[in-house]
């Protein structure tokens, strides 16, 4: 109840910024300015992420590594979204809904099937999906997906409010310095 509260006031305090990232997608490239694609949730279920769209609308809808030359579909203001992790802010949508939280595993993509069987044979599926994680702190996108359940299993065994609290923070210091970040 705690992350819908806090994602439904931040949600209303980053409202100016909302407006201002969805205008210049709508002038680069039109609506929609949001992104919207299935995940994997807690348990192996599915559901709906919103994201501020850092792609043009022909973007075949596969996950960014395995798109031959992905520069070329990124949208000008994309690439600062994506720098800053801005596009990641309609999740707090999701996390109001019920169906992520603040910290956990990121939600992998409804086709990646070799992360998920990782992730249940760890009993990391157990875990709401989160905005940010400790595995996403220790490496993001440069971590193999063996050594991200690792790190995602790490979570669940230390899982607190302390815990929490930390990655939270570390999230914003590498965030501005745009650590792990490959695309």
């Amino acid at each position: 109840m705690l992350n819908r509260i806090l994602s439904l006031i931040m949600l209303l305090l980053l409202s100016p910024i909302f407006l201002i990232v969805g205008m210049f997608i709508f002038f680069e490239d039109g609506f929609p300015v949001f992104f919207k694609q299935n995940r994997v949730g807690i348990n192996y279920s599915f559901f709906n992420i919103y994201k501020f769209r850092s792609m043009k609308k022909n973007t075949p809808n596969v996950a960014t590594h395995l798109l031959e030359n992905p520069e070329q579909y990124v949208l000008k203001i994309g690439a600062l979204l994506r720098k800053l992790s801005l596009d990641e802010l309609p999740n707090l949508i999701n996390i109001i809904k019920g169906e992520m939280v603040f910290v956990g595993p990121r939600p992998a993509l409804y086709n990646q099937d070799d992360l998920m069987a990782l992730r249940v044979a760890a009993g990391v599926d157990k875990l709401k999906p989160g905005i940010t994680g400790w595995a996403q702190i220790n490496g993001r996108d440069e971590l193999s997906l063996e050594d991200k359940v690792a790190y995602e299993k790490e979570y669940l065994e230390r899982k607190s409010f302390l815990f929490d609290l930390k990655i939270i923070v570390l999230t914003f210091t590498r965030v501005l310095g745009s650590k792990g970040v490959t695309h």
